[in-house]
């Protein structure tokens, strides 16, 4: 009679979960990607401290205005790109000391140094109002989020510290998008020019500016908060979970003996002798 030699055969492996490192790969290779590919089109022509290669125009009438540009555009590049890694939670975990020395290069060499240089550079902006006030505003949160992150980490507030840096990433990462934003506003203005704008192409442009600077970085918030909330429960949701488990752990919680004994006693109710006392 033949026998079989061969075990039993195993079910072929369909789709086995992903390790948590595998999927952060999914965003953080991506982001790294877009970080390193804008800093080597923004950075490369101010290497030079040439004014005439710069995108931007130059305010002679404020000899500072192009040296605090070329601070912004070098200190937000090291932000950029050290940021990557702060926000990476695989990297903060498998390498802590590294974490926190990149924390530092992004912090004093990246958010503050390029964070004073906008606040000299901002009011002097070519494209209007709006965007002077946008880019201050974008500055002074970018300062705060990134301070704010660094107290709660001396402080050993890691949870906050975490919120803290993904709001101030979020805001370092508004430069990226402010790309798009511009693209995506003057598309939707181009046709107005000869209406809204009477003919003129730069007050079109101005205005196309001013509502990117403020897009880029209000919706970046928004989308950190999202993010950082979307895993929290809500209040009353929190409070009725916290009531289950406490009713569910009353429930099991043994019993002392004493207890356990008192509740297993019948109490029977008194009977009547035959000479009418109660026994």
């Amino acid at each position: 009679m033949p026998t079989r030699t061969d075990g039993p055969r195993s079910a072929p492996a369909t789709g086995a979960p992903t390790s948590p490192a595998g999927r952060q790969l999914r965003w953080v290779v991506p982001l790294l990607l877009v970080a390193v590919a804008f800093v080597g089109y923004a950075l490369p022509p101010y290497l030079s401290l040439d004014p005439s290669r710069s995108r931007l125009p130059v305010q002679e009438a404020h000899p500072q205005y192009y040296p605090l540009l070329v601070a912004h555009i070098l200190f937000g590049s090291v932000a950029l790109l050290a940021g990557c890694f702060q926000v990476w939670p695989w990297f903060r975990r498998r390498y802590p000391a590294a974490h926190r020395w990149t924390g530092r290069v992004y912090l004093f060499g990246g958010v503050l140094p390029g964070g004073v240089a906008v606040l000299g550079v901002a009011p002097l902006s070519s494209t209007g109002f709006v965007s002077q006030v946008g880019n201050t505003m974008l500055a002074v949160l970018w300062l705060v989020t990134a301070v704010a992150g660094y107290r709660a980490a001396r402080r050993r507030r890691f949870v906050e510290h975490r919120r803290w840096m993904v709001r101030s990433y979020a805001l370092t990462l508004s430069i990226v998008v402010n790309r798009l934003w511009v693209v995506l506003f003057v598309v939707l203005l181009l046709p107005q020019v000869d209406t809204t704008y009477g003919g003129d192409q730069d007050a079109m442009i101005r205005a196309a500016a001013g509502a990117s600077v403020w897009m880029s970085w209000v919706v970046n918030l928004i989308v950190a908060q999202w993010w950082l909330d979307r895993g929290r429960p809500r209040p009353a949701q929190g409070a009725a979970t916290a009531a289950t488990v406490a009713a569910v752990s009353s429930a099991i919680r043994p019993k002392s003996p004493a207890a356990t004994a008192a509740r297993g006693t019948i109490q029977l109710p008194p009977t009547a002798s035959t000479d009418g006392r109660a026994r």
